[in-house]
Order: structure tokens, then sequence, then C-alpha cells
């Protein structure tokens, strides 16, 4: 496994369908992402992702807040929102921000070789992320 967790518990169909990155997409996909998803819980303070460290994968927040911290300031980013994303579309560069949860919560994390499978078998699910990363740099350059 490509991220050390605790208890793992596989998340079921209707729990990713829940998630809006995952809404539009087939039951197969949604099965590979199924067997493919590590569940972590989250406590208060906890990194979950460390900037400068290679990327290795994804994580969709199910429960809690994270707040990403990035040279110009931070990011808060609750239920149903996904990051470490950019790990998976640039997979040489190192992650450009630190993660850190400031709620208890949980995640799914997923990653880059069973998420690479399911872009490539949904395009669904690529468009569903340009659509949130494009908000983010509308927002990000909004603030500048």
């Amino acid at each position: 496994m490509w991220y050390e967790v605790g208890v793992v518990t596989a998340p079921t169909l209707e729990r990713l369908r829940a998630l809006p990155l995952f809404a539009g997409l087939g039951n197969e996909t949604l099965g590979r992402l199924a067997d493919a998803a590590a569940e972590l819980e989250l406590r208060p303070g906890q990194v979950v992702i460390q900037a400068n460290e290679p990327g290795s994968g994804l994580f969709v927040l199910e429960a809690g807040e994270v707040t990403v911290e990035l040279r110009g300031g931070t990011v808060p980013l609750g239920p149903g929102e996904f990051f470490g994303e950019l790990s998976l579309l640039v997979p040489d560069a190192p992650r450009t921000a630190r993660v850190r949860a400031t709620a208890p919560g949980r995640c799914l994390a997923i990653g880059r070789a069973e998420f690479a499978a399911a872009l490539e078998s949904d395009p669904a699910l690529a468009l569903a992320m340009l659509r949130v990363l494009a908000r983010r740099l509308i927002d990000t350059s909004a603030q500048a």
C-alpha cells in the first residue's frame, strides 16, 4: 500500500458516489476505486501531506476539515473536497503544500496507479477534477 494507515475500511459504492468528485461515475469505475482506496482517520494537527516530499496519490475528504498551507496563505477544505491531485498530474513534481487536519475527520487515500486507471477508463472523472481545479485557480487569482 502506498500510504500507511491504521484500520482500513473499504468504502462502499454509495459512500464514493456521495462525494462530488465521484458522483457521475459508473459502477465499474467506482468499484475499482473502492477496491483501491484506503480510509485514513484524521486527528486535529495531523499532517497529511508535507510540502516538498514526493507525491504518490490523492486524498478525498469524507468528514472533517483540513487546511492547505501554501506560501501565500491557507485554504480550508471540507467534506467532499480533494487534495494531493497535483502529484497525479505531474508525477515528478514534489508536493507543493503542507496539508494539516484542523478537525477530527476521515479521508480516502487513492494511489497514483489506481487513480490513473480510473481516469483513463472514465473521462467524467477528469472533467470533474478540471472543474474544481479551475475554480481553485480562479479563487487563488482573485485573492492575489
